[in-house]
């Protein structure tokens, strides 16, 4: 168990470190077209022959609201919306093709929303073949999706498996009445039984669960309860991630139940240890920050082999260096520079039509942003980075070590002259690790909480 005093000492808020620099601390000036242009044609000139590329496709539609939901979603029961947002990803798709020196050689392509499987299998067929219409498949390449349990039909699994998709994750987050009912998201444990089932049975090689803590009216009874159940289907992979309830960026959705209804800090620990312990005694390894693995699945390989790697959706087994983001609010990434695709339907339909990529912010990365990047990504992935390589040093390296003098003697971090490591007791503080080196947040601190907190 992890020490009490050390989560009350260290439970701050801070950034996920899904990216460096994180999206508050982007440039506010954003990042200008040409220069998102260039940086994304160096990136794939560098990369496409080598490793291939990356797509993230954003899905946005889903026909409830769950309240817990921190994502770029539009609510409708309305599935007329389809195909007609299809129709603007292919184009936005085609606008990016133009600018590419060459055929892409696709790597890995992941639809997350949203809720993807709002579309109908035909529709998802028409996006995909659409993409391939001027691209490749890598020879090895990774296809995953993310479903609702209550939606992922049989047809959904066959068709998307037909067109390469070997990985489905489905979003669980808890199994007690109560709780799914405060979050406006139902869905009986057969519902998910069915998915995971089923998803077997049609030849996806790895199926993840979304679990999480620290929802309202959750209590260690119900944790327990929900991993007993996820016992029974043993999916490869699961994320346990602590609930980030920040209402004062995502609005209506979280405050529909109030903050008293939130387990406290001391209760919040005790449903992450309750959790981290139980998956550990299903034979479920820790994979770098909240996700959890079988030995079998790759993600335990990636993390053996030292190729793990951190991006916009969380953990991926392997790594491409360009990823493109299709769709409303999608976010790109060239490795030198970040894009983020406006916010709305409307608005993004309207520009891409107009033959415009519909970027509305983003961020070029400085020297100094690659080297901190590098540092926090090893970090994130490996629990260890190393400066010993003069490319890896900076001005300010020093100044990041005195930060973590507290946590070394605390017996979280052990720092020597070339590097640092984190001890496996550290791992619940990773985030805290990474904020000594951010150097923007360290330079810019926020003068309102915008980030949840890090335990």
């Amino acid at each position: 168990m992890t020490d009490t005093n050390l989560i009350q000492k260290y439970n701050i808020a801070g950034p996920r470190y899904t990216s460096y620099p994180t999206v508050p601390f982007w440039d506010e000036a954003g990042i200008d077209y040409n220069d998102w242009i260039k940086t994304l044609q160096q990136s794939f000139a560098e990369s496409n022959k080598k490793e291939g590329i990356s797509l993230y496709i954003h899905l946005p539609f889903c026909e409830n609201l769950c309240t817990f939901c921190g994502c770029h979603k539009r609510i409708t029961k309305q599935h007329n919306v389809e195909e007609p947002y299809i129709e603007t990803v292919l184009k936005e798709w085609k606008l990016y093709c133009a600018l590419l020196s060459e055929k892409p050689l696709i790597k890995e392509i992941h639809l997350g929303g949203g809720t993807p499987t709002f579309f109908s299998p035909a529709n998802l067929e028409q996006l995909i073949n659409g993409i391939f219409e001027t691209a490749e498949k890598c020879s090895e390449y990774e296809f995953s999706f993310e479903g609702h349990p209550n939606n992922t039909t049989e047809k959904h699994l066959i068709k998307l498996n037909e067109l390469g998709f070997t990985r489905s994750s489905f979003g669980v987050q808890d199994y007690d009445p109560k709780v799914q009912k405060t979050i406006n998201r139902i869905q009986p444990f057969e519902k998910v039984e069915q998915a995971t089932l089923n998803s077997r049975k049609y030849g996806y090689n790895s199926v993840s669960h979304d679990l999480v803590f620290g929802l309202p009216h959750q209590t260690k009874e119900s944790i327990i309860n929900t991993i007993t159940k996820t016992k029974e289907l043993k999916p490869d992979r699961i994320a346990f991630y602590s609930y980030a309830h920040v209402p004062w960026v995502k609005g209506v959705g979280q405050r529909g139940y109030d903050e008293n209804d939130l387990p406290s800090a001391e209760e919040k620990r005790v449903l992450y240890e309750t959790g981290k312990q139980l998956l550990a005694e299903l034979g479920y390894v820790e994979i770098g920050m909240d996700h959890f693995a079988l030995p079998t699945d790759s993600m335990f390989e990636a993390m053996k082999n030292k190729t793990l790697h951190r991006n916009f959706m969380g953990y991926t087994a392997s790594k491409t260096q360009l990823m493109i983001g299709l769709g409303m609010s999608a976010i790109s990434d060239s490795w030198y520079s970040f894009a983020q695709n406006v916010k709305t339907v409307e608005e993004y339909t309207e520009i891409v039509n107009n033959g415009i990529l519909p970027i509305f912010r983003g961020h070029l990365l400085t020297k100094e942003d690659l080297v901190i990047r590098k540092h926090i990504l090893n970090i994130m992935c490996h629990f260890e980075t190393s400066w010993e390589d003069e490319t890896m040093q900076f001005p300010e390296l020093n100044d990041c070590l005195g930060r973590l003098a507290e946590m070394e003697q605390d017996g979280l971090v052990e720092i020597s002259s070339k590097g640092l490591t984190l001890p496996e007791k550290a791992r619940p503080f990773v985030r805290n690790v990474c904020m000594a080196f951010d150097l923007r947040l360290l330079r810019n601190q926020p003068k309102t909480r915008i980030f949840s907190m890090t335990i």
